[in-house]
């Protein structure tokens, strides 16, 4: 359930036939020029295809545009409560800002249109669970995904009620069921217009990582979701990391190798964990989408990874190295580190 809509920014394309996006949020301060510069690069690196900046203050909107004419990452404004800030990100050259009309005053929110129609600006609008006011929740008769649901229908028709149609719309909660409900109103009310999904403050480590995805998957497993991002309290390229692999577990998107490596159990002949940190490393090189299969016995070795271009299972006496399942030679353990890279070559 693509949107049928599709907006450009700067050449990046989101919604229609384009693939979904990988986004995140550069975490240091506009002001701090050659750190967002580096966390730029490494966001680019690490496969990221927009990254929001915040910008709270008027003073930052020359360091917006020296990032932003400094780097070849898609850059998109975030901006709260104040309409000239909006603006001033705009005339910085941003071509993608995300605001929340509903927090802005209406006469001044007319200016912001005005100029995103004159030079081409994305806008995209989104409510998050903490700024569900009382008459939203009133409206939705306590039901919290609905108020949400209600606040992004808001924001948009003040924008469509303008003529404005150059929109990706979102909704943000930090509950993964309230976030699924109020996404699905949204993608049901305005089915031609790209979508933003996430969850909002999930948190750190494999907590954050599990609520995100949970989130996440439940929407693009309906078809729901143009551009993505995973919020984490952790670097900004691990969000990308992870939304990667959210990707290509859903067979939507593939970046980098597919490594199926089996839990273990009481019948393994190798340490599976020791052979997966030796072969990690060695994958960097491989074409996107090759499957490496890392397998600790004969029973789940070649016949259960027979798809995989490249696999190694544990042996009574070392480990077998097959290739499309199959068999190429049987090795000692302490001959696997000479052997493995010259094995993983296409």
């Amino acid at each position: 359930m693509n949107s049928k809509l599709q907006v450009n920014i700067k050449g990046l394309t989101i919604g229609g036939s384009a693939p979904v996006r990988v986004e995140s949020m550069l975490k240091v301060a506009l002001n701090k020029r050659e750190e967002c510069l580096a966390q730029c690069e490494r966001l680019i690196n690490a496969g990221c295809e927009m990254a929001r900046v915040a910008l709270p203050e008027a003073k930052f909107a020359d360091d917006l545009k020296y990032l932003r004419e400094n780097t070849k990452l898609t850059l998109m404004a975030d901006i709260h409560f104040d309409p000239a800030l909006a603006i001033l990100a705009m005339e910085a050259g941003c071509k993608a800002i995300r605001i929340n009309p509903g927090n802005m005053p209406l006469n001044r929110l007319n200016d912001v249109i005005t100029t995103a129609k004159t030079l081409g600006v994305v806008i995209r609008i989104g409510a998050n669970g903490g700024s569900i006011s009382q008459a939203q929740l009133d409206e939705a008769e306590g039901d919290r995904a609905k108020a949400l649901f209600i606040a992004v229908r808001q924001q948009a028709e003040l924008l469509i009620g303008q003529g404005f149609t150059n929109l990706i719309l979102s909704a943000k909660s930090s509950s993964v069921n309230e976030c699924v409900k109020a996404n699905e109103l949204i993608a049901a009310a305005y089915p031609d217009f790209p979508m933003h999904i996430g969850l909002t403050e999930a948190g750190p480590g494999d907590g954050g990582i599990v609520k995100g995805t949970a989130c996440i998957s439940a929407l693009l497993s309906k078809g729901i979701g143009d551009t993505l991002r995973v919020s984490l309290t952790d670097e900004p390229e691990r969000e990308v990391k992870v939304g990667y692999e959210i990707l290509k577990a859903l067979e939507l998107r593939v970046r980098g190798v597919n490594l199926i490596s089996c839990p273990t159990c009481g019948r393994r002949r190798a340490d599976v964990m020791k052979l997966v940190k030796v072969v990690e490393p060695l994958l960097a090189n491989l074409p996107d989408g090759v499957s490496v299969a890392v397998m600790g016995c004969e029973v789940n070795g070649p016949k259960e990874a027979r798809h995989a271009q490249f696999g190694i299972a544990g042996t009574p006496g070392g480990a077998l190295l097959f290739r499309e399942g199959k068999s190429i030679g049987e090795y000692k353990f302490d001959e696997l580190e000479k052997v493995l890279p010259e094995f993983l070559k296409v």
